[in-house]
C-alpha cells in the first residue's frame, strides 16, 4: 500500500536539522518583528496561566484532578505560541543547537534571548493589567482572585536552589514539547505533541519563567484586594526574586539538557565536518 504523503511525523535526526534551520532564521528575525512576537508569546502563555487559575480555583477538585486539568488548560499557551505564532524564551533556548553547529553568533543568541524575555515580559504584565481591570478575578465569589494570590505567593516563597531546579525540570519539557511539535506536519498533529509534555510540567508543580511573569504580578496587584493568608511578602521585588533562579534553571534544562544533548546525538558530526 502507498504511504499517504505527510502523514508521517519528521524522524528525530530530521527534527534536529529543522531546530537548527528555524533557529537560524529566529535569530535574525527583524528586531520589531521580536519585539511583537515576544510580546504575543506573553499574553498567550498568561491567558494558558489564567485558564489554570479559573479551573484549579474550584476546591471541589481532588488534588490529582486538580493538576491534571490544570495542565491540560495550561497548555493552551504553547499551543498558541506554535500554530499561532510568537517567540517564547523557553522554546526559543533551543536556538542553542544553532550556536553550537556555528550558524548563528553568541551575539545573535544572547540579542534574540534578551529581546524575546523582556518583549515576554511585556506582553505577560499586559495582561495582567487587563485581567484586573476587567474583574475577571471576581469570579465565583472572588474564588478565582483568593487561588491568584495563593499561586503567586507560594511562588514568591520559593527557595532558591527550589526554583532553580524546577526551573531545569520544567524546560526540559517545554523544549521537548517544541521538540515533538515540530515533528509533525498537521495542526492536530503539533496540538497532541505538545499536550502531554506541558500538562506534565505543570501537574508536577515545575517552574517557569515567563508563566511567572503573569503569576506573580497578578497576585501582587490582587493581594490589598482579596483577603488572602500567606500574601504579606509578595512584592515586585518577589518577583525578580522568582524569575532569576527560574530563567537559570530555563536555559539548564531547554539549552543544556534538550538542544546541547541532541546536538552531540544528531548534528555534532555535521558542525566538525564544516
Amino acid at each position: 500500500m502507498a504511504e499517504v504523503f505527510g502523514f508521517d511525523a519528521y524522524s528525530p535526526k530530521e527534527i534536529a536539522g529543522r531546530v537548527e534551520t528555524v533557529g537560524v532564521a529566529k535569530a535574525r528575525l527583524p528586531l520589531v518583528t521580536q519585539i511583537a512576537l515576544g510580546v504575543l508569546a506573553g499574553g498567550f502563555i498568561g491567558l494558558g496561566a489564567l485558564y489554570f487559575t479559573l479551573v484549579t480555583s474550584d476546591a471541589s477538585l481532588s488534588f490529582a484532578a486538580s493538576r491534571l486539568l490544570g495542565g491540560l488548560t495550561f497548555s493552551l499557551g504553547l499551543i498558541l505560541v506554535i500554530v499561532a505564532g510568537a517567540e517564547l524564551f523557553t522554546g526559543n533556548n533551543l536556538l542553542v543547537m544553532a550556536w553550537a553547529s556555528k550558524r548563528i553568533t553568541t551575539t545573535e543568541l544572547l540579542r534574540n534571548w534578551v529581546v524575546v524575555y523582556l518583549a515576554n515580559l511585556a506582553g505577560a504584565l499586559g495582561l495582567v493589567l487587563l485581567v484586573f481591570l476587567s474583574n475577571h478575578w471576581q469570579m465565583n465569589g472572588s474564588a478565582v482572585g483568593i487561588h491568584a494570590v495563593k499561586i503567586a505567593a507560594a511562588k514568591a516563597s520559593l527557595p532558591f536552589w527550589d526554583a532553580f531546579f524546577t526551573g531545569i525540570l520544567c524546560n526540559i519539557l517545554v523544549c521537548v514539547a517544541v521538540w515533538l511539535a515540530l515533528a509533525g506536519r498537521s495542526v492536530v498533529d503539533k496540538i497532541f505533541a505538545i499536550v502531554f509534555p506541558i500538562s506534565a510540567f505543570v501537574a508536577a508543580g515545575f517552574e517557569h519563567s515567563i508563566a511567572n511573569m503573569y503569576f506573580i504580578p497578578l497576585g501582587v496587584l490582587l493581594k490589598d484586594k482579596l483577603a488572602a493568608n500567606g500574601a504579606e511578602h509578595l512584592s515586585w521585588l518577589a518577583l525578580w526574586s522568582n524569575l532569576v533562579p527560574v530563567t537559570l534553571g530555563n536555559i539548564v534544562g531547554g539549552s543544556v539538557m534538550v538542544a546541547l544533548v541532541y546536538f552531540f546525538i544528531y548534528q555534532s558530526g555535521k558542525a566538525a565536518a564544516k
